[in-house]
């Protein structure tokens, strides 16, 4: 990353724009009309993600693992998206981390500009993502921070000191339920049970968080909160904000408003496992939409390979009448890729794909 020292503009805080009461958004927030969240979009009350129970993912009862492999392996290759319940992570646990990130948003610009962060090092209080001089932004603000490998973790920079014991679990919860998802991805793959951790890296692997605030937004039909795209890592574990619905997933040419279920995960693959499934499993484009009467927060926990491990199609899943689609290429590489372009749809991984 040491190729991408500045952003290429002056920072304006998404919160200060929203918190000013301006009736009209910047023009740079202002997306194109085929990009706005009015066209092709859904809202049907009838239409949402899988939402799978794990609760007998691991006891004796045979046959309800098989019917929870079953359903996992449905969500993922018709959706790339499906929320779980009964996963093992504390509901309390949950609604502490997300509220402590509220109110770090909510305190004084001061103390959050004091964490503000760089293209270089990314980890911190941010407003953009790509570097694109002149691009179009979301509305948004955020914060990233790295969980793992443990010596990227820099306390220093996490503005929660009083709240690390509840970060260090989320962190540590998120990771095993993680870990159990990769294993059913990788037997419903065909695979030997460890053998898409092993490709990630073993036990070396990558996780990292980046919380979304979604202030409130007086044009919300010309803005989106998250652009669309794919995430460029292996699994995603979404928090949701508990009141306010924003996450869209784009299914059969439609945008599809997630409704969340209570303390539920969303889980989502990145385009690290279509990469490695040979696109047996596809990341799926998604985006955030924001609105005028209520602000959100989500808490995005990303599970990724070790940063410089090779990631290529298996062999496993590779025939002569299904020849590899992707050239080998290490996380690092991928991610400066990605931060370069900022997001831009499923055009990343589709644009590494080798020539036929």
């Amino acid at each position: 990353m040491n190729k991408l020292q500045e952003w290429p503009e002056p920072i304006v805080r998404v919160q200060s724009l929203s918190d000013s009461g301006t009736p009209l958004i910047p023009e740079r927030y202002v997306k194109p009309p085929l990009e706005r969240p009015s066209i092709n979009s859904t809202a049907s009350m009838d239409v949402n993600i899988p939402v799978i129970d794990l609760v007998g993912l691991y006891g004796d009862d045979h046959a309800l693992r098989a019917a929870i492999l079953d359903q996992i392996a449905i969500a993922c290759r018709e959706w790339g998206f499906f929320q779980v319940i009964n996963h093992g992570v504390s509901p309390q646990l949950m609604d502490r981390a997300r509220e402590a990130w509220r109110q770090f948003f909510h305190s004084p610009m001061e103390v959050k500009q004091a964490y503000a962060n760089t293209p270089k090092t990314y980890e911190g209080y941010g407003s953009r993502l790509g570097v694109e001089k002149g691009a179009i932004l979301d509305w948004s603000d955020y914060y990233f921070l790295h969980y793992l490998p443990s010596t990227l973790k820099d306390f220093l920079s996490n503005p929660l000191l009083i709240c690390r014991e509840v970060l260090d679990e989320y962190g540590k919860q998120l990771v095993k339920l993680c870990g159990r998802l990769m294993k059913v991805l990788s037997i419903n793959l065909g695979l030997g049970e460890e053998r898409l951790q092993n490709a990630f890296g073993g036990e070396n692997i990558g996780a990292c968080l980046r919380v979304n605030f979604y202030p409130k937004c007086p044009q919300p039909d010309l803005a989106l909160g998250l652009s669309s795209h794919s995430d460029p890592g292996g699994i995603t574990l979404l928090l949701p904000d508990n009141h306010v619905p924003g996450l869209q997933v784009r299914k059969d040419e439609n945008w599809i408003t997630v409704k969340p279920a209570p303390h539920a995960f969303i889980v989502n693959i990145g385009d690290q496992i279509q990469v490695l499934s040979n696109a047996t499993y596809k990341s799926v484009e998604h985006r955030v939409i924001v609105n005028s009467s209520e602000e959100r927060v989500s808490l995005a926990f990303f599970y990724n390979p070790k940063s410089d491990v090779p990631i290529e199609p298996l062999k496993e899943l590779v025939a002569p009448d299904r020849p590899p689609l992707y050239p080998a290429m290490t996380f690092d590489e991928y991610r400066l890729f990605i931060r370069m372009r900022g997001p831009s749809g499923k055009s990343q991984v589709e644009s590494l794909k080798s020539p036929r």
